[in-house]
């Protein structure tokens, strides 16, 4: 099966590819990790990236997908992958399909705005060793200390409201149409948000028949 997993910042897509990765035994491809990838290992197409990041530009989209037809023709694909982050917008959805990157579904986990504001804004990070909490989903044991290392928890600056508000109109504004774009290709499919991680997976896993 090959998965894209669609929703706004914070509705869970990340844990979610890691849950189906491990049920449907694909790998996630994540679009940063390849980058990095190629232009560690030196692949043309890597020193082709790197060019354009140690300007400070952006890594335009057909080198993007240059990279992933590379990556996606390895053997771990062969049974299917999840792409991570790769397409955020009209245009990349439509250089994937002209770039020969095949999807069978589009899967979008739907999420109130308002619920994801609360949830992002309960994480809690430890800055020492990296450790990641909620105040309500799995609070540290000691209100506001990492449980492992003792240090003071902090809200990553991502997550503050402010900045969470900011990044949801970007999404409804940029990606979100997506949904349109693979309702048309007939590819779209929905899930409603759980109250929890394993209910979400469940209805995910009906969802696609698995």
């Amino acid at each position: 099966m090959r998965l894209i997993l669609l929703g706004a910042p914070g509705a869970g897509k990340g844990t979610q590819a890691d849950v189906l990765s491990a049920k449907l035994n694909i790998p996630t491809i994540s679009t940063g990790n390849i980058l990095r990838a190629a232009v560690k290992a030196g692949t043309p197409i890597g020193k082709q990236a790197e060019s354009y990041m140690q300007a400070g530009k952006l890594v335009p989209d057909e080198v993007i997908i240059g990279i992933m037809r590379e990556r996606l023709a390895e053997d771990d694909c062969k049974n299917g992958y999840i792409l991570d982050g790769m397409p955020r917008t009209i245009p990349q959805a439509e250089a994937l399909v002209a770039g020969g990157v095949e999807i069978d579904v589009a899967l979008s986990i739907e999420i109130a705005d308002e619920t994801i504001v609360e949830r992002m804004s309960g994480r809690r990070t430890c800055p020492d060793c990296g450790a990641s909490y909620h105040v309500i989903n799995s609070p540290s044991k000691v209100e506001g200390v990492c449980d492992k290392c003792g240090a003071a928890l902090t809200i990553r600056k991502d997550d503050q409201p402010e900045v969470v508000k900011a990044r949801l109109v970007t999404y409804h504004q940029e990606t979100e149409p997506l949904k349109d774009f693979y309702a048309k290709l007939g590819k779209l499919k929905t899930v409603d948000n759980q109250p929890t991680i394993a209910e979400t997976s469940e209805a995910i896993f009906r969802t696609l028949g698995i």
